[in-house]
């Protein structure tokens, strides 16, 4: 798909749920295993801020992830993520139940993506993203790619384009800057 920054700029003024993946998005994909089995996973900082400034913006926000983690849920929690959906491989019915329970529809959401398992939903959202680290069949049918990496700032660069285009980033910044 492919689109210009306007273009992607003019979909982002439209976004009112944000949806991230995690294993490649807001984590870099790696798998760490503690001595016990639990799964490690590292978060990027500046994407936390960045869905904190989407959310004070009033942009809601969801995480749509096929693996089952307690570091999501934490992370999640963190972050005040209250739509949360794992361990379902079909990704169309966790987007589904969103949809319903937030009232919005798919030319509203946005979401974030890295691998084939994305694509249902990637190609319904009004905003269709992925990062440079993606896989390339996904990477060919997105509206946008972040120039970040997946857990190496990709969610905060798209947190900001969607805060410039809803003209809501220098609000976000203000607390900053005053």
């Amino acid at each position: 798909m492919g689109s210009t920054l306007q273009q992607a700029m003019t979909r982002a003024a439209q976004v009112r749920l944000m949806i991230f993946d995690v294993d490649g998005v807001l984590t870099d994909g790696s798998l760490h295993y503690d001595a016990d089995g639990e799964v490690l996973k590292t978060f990027n900082v500046h994407d936390g801020l960045g869905i904190k400034m989407l959310q004070q913006s009033g942009v809601m926000t969801a995480i749509i992830s096929a693996r089952q983690s307690s570091m999501v849920l934490r992370r999640a929690k963190d972050l005040g993520i209250t739509h949360v959906f794992q361990g379902g491989h079909d990704k169309r019915i966790a987007f589904d139940q969103l949809l319903a329970q937030t009232g919005v529809t798919v030319a509203q959401c946005c979401f974030i993506g890295d691998d084939v398992i994305d694509l249902p939903i990637l190609r319904q959202v009004g905003f269709a993203v992925s990062v440079p680290n993606g896989h390339d069949e996904v990477r060919q049918r997105v509206h946008y790619i972040t120039t970040a990496a997946g857990g190496r700032g990709a969610v905060r660069e798209l947190c900001d384009l969607v805060l410039r285009a809803q003209g809501n980033y220098e609000a976000a910044l203000a607390p900053w800057l005053a």
